[in-house]
């Protein structure tokens, strides 16, 4: 097998930094040494197949983004990216394994909507890949089959408390799933606003010609999120089954995380970077339909409400425990254009999956988290949380060889016709500057990214099949 050695730069883990190299074999790391060391009287800068010189660099784990949707159904569409745009973009971002969501439609046998979910991905993939398991519609048969899932490498399944008639689940269903995951250990992922009444606000507004996207943020307000992330945690705690609140935006949500996390209760919460650094005033609020650039669900919180604080706080506290994207991308022509004059009928989600190691870096620069932090965010806790650590998210001997070098003396504008490479017509982070770079990224010990270009293929990227979690984060 061919052999790549990595050497001059700075290897940064979830715990500490040091100097040292790295030396790949195939697809394995096999070694870190201490600089200059030889093995067996061999100088592999010299006898390596592929020597890197990391001078000056930062060497960190392959980011994990646990939260995509690559060509996700939603509001009479679908998400801009197909899996191999998707991941793609994802790699030029420093991101080497993604975990999608298949999608059980009302009526659709869960077993079916996995296996379309693995026709869409496979052959397509610049990276590494796995899924979770939307259940969108409980029932008796849901319900054995989810049962088997981990025979599948799916160790988590998620629920919606929102969207009544497309994903929603009431209280019964979201008890009798949760029976499931208590029983099997299977992680129980929810996406938590109080569904119905939303709705309600927002036909309301609507119909007091309040249509702007602004008002996609007051409809989804944030008690909705609160009240249903409070709810969910007891229902947890009356089953038993581990919890993971996807999203959270609200800074009370947090509270209500923490609190259940303070109780001993097994519950978890990511975030996402637009919910670090937008808000409902600047982005939802933009003049006339810009706002719909950034309609996503949970929603842009005000920033007179120091969410935004709140959230980074939690992050620092592991009140929250990492950040994905939930990359859900749209054009603005002929997808969400479809609801100029209803902003109910814009589809849900922002773009993000390129530029999250980069946003997250920035909060290193900073002084928001360490640079500790954001390996750990970023890589190692959702390597941990979704039973993939030991072969991903960490640079050791045995794990898979998906490795960032990352730039700090780099610089990163974020903008069309810059740094975007997602299947939208525009970016929600036009104009963002980020104080370094990914430098170059190796998945499965195969280069991707060289000197900020792209050179990986279609294909590459193999479906990846997840342990239980060991809930230690």
């Amino acid at each position: 097998m061919a052999t790549t050695f990595i050497h001059g730069g700075t290897v940064v883990s979830a715990t500490g930094k040091g100097a040292a190299d790295v030396l790949v074999d195939g697809e394995r790391i096999v070694a870190l040494l201490e600089p200059g060391s030889t093995v067996l009287g061999a100088d592999l800068a010299t006898t390596a197949d592929t020597v890197i010189d990391a001078t000056g660099k930062y060497v960190i784990p392959g980011g994990i983004d646990a939260h995509t949707h690559m060509s996700m159904p939603f509001g009479g569409t679908q998400a801009s990216d197909t899996f191999e745009t998707g991941t793609r973009a994802a790699a030029w971002g420093g991101t080497t394994t993604i975990i999608d969501f298949a999608v059980q439609k009302f009526g659709e046998r869960l077993q079916d909507s996995l296996a379309t979910w693995h026709s869409m991905a496979d052959g397509e993939c610049a990276i590494d890949y796995s899924f979770h398991q939307i259940v969108g519609d409980v029932n008796a048969d849901s319900l054995a089959a989810m049962a088997g899932l981990q025979d599948e490498g799916i160790t988590s399944f998620k629920l919606f408390m929102a969207y009544p008639g497309v994903f929603y689940s009431d209280d019964a269903q979201i008890v009798r799933a949760m029976q499931v995951s208590a029983e099997t250990g299977l992680l129980t992922m929810m996406h938590a606003e109080n569904g119905p009444a939303i709705d309600v606000l927002a036909e309301q507004l609507v119909a007091a010609g309040k249509t702007d996207p602004y008002y996609h943020g007051i409809a989804r307000a944030w008690q909705l999120e609160e009240e249903a992330t409070h709810r969910a945690i007891m229902l947890g705690n009356l089953t038993g089954a581990p919890l993971y609140i996807v999203h959270v935006s609200a800074k009370q949500a947090v509270g209500q995380l923490a609190a259940a996390r303070d109780a001993g209760q097994n519950v978890y919460g990511e975030t996402c970077p637009q919910y670090l650094y937008l808000s409902l005033e600047d982005q939802l609020g933009a003049p006339g339909f810009e706002g719909a650039k950034w309609v996503c669900s949970t929603p842009l919180r005000s920033k007179h409400d120091h969410h935004q604080d709140e959230v980074w706080q939690a992050l620092r506290t592991n009140d929250l425990q990492l950040v994905s994207t939930d990359h859900c991308p749209f054009c603005m022509k002929g997808q969400k254009d479809m609801g100029i004059g209803d902003f109910t009928k814009i589809p849900n989600g922002i773009g993000s999956v390129e530029h999250r190691m980069d946003l997250l870096y920035q909060g290193v620069v900073d002084g928001k988290i360490s640079l500790e932090r954001w390996v750990e965010i970023t890589a190692t806790t959702p390597a941990r949380m979704f039973g993939l650590y030991g072969r991903k998210g960490v640079i050791a001997p045995g794990a898979d060889a998906d490795i960032v070098i990352y730039d700090p003396a780099g610089h990163t504008s974020i903008g069309m016709g810059k740094t975007h490479h997602m299947n939208m017509d525009y970016s929600a982070w036009e104009g963002y500057e980020i104080d370094g770079a990914v430098d170059t990224v190796l998945s499965r010990g195969s280069v991707v990214v060289a000197d900020r270009d792209y050179v990986g293929t279609k294909g590459h990227g193999k479906f990846v099949r997840r342990e239980l979690s060991q809930y230690l984060i």
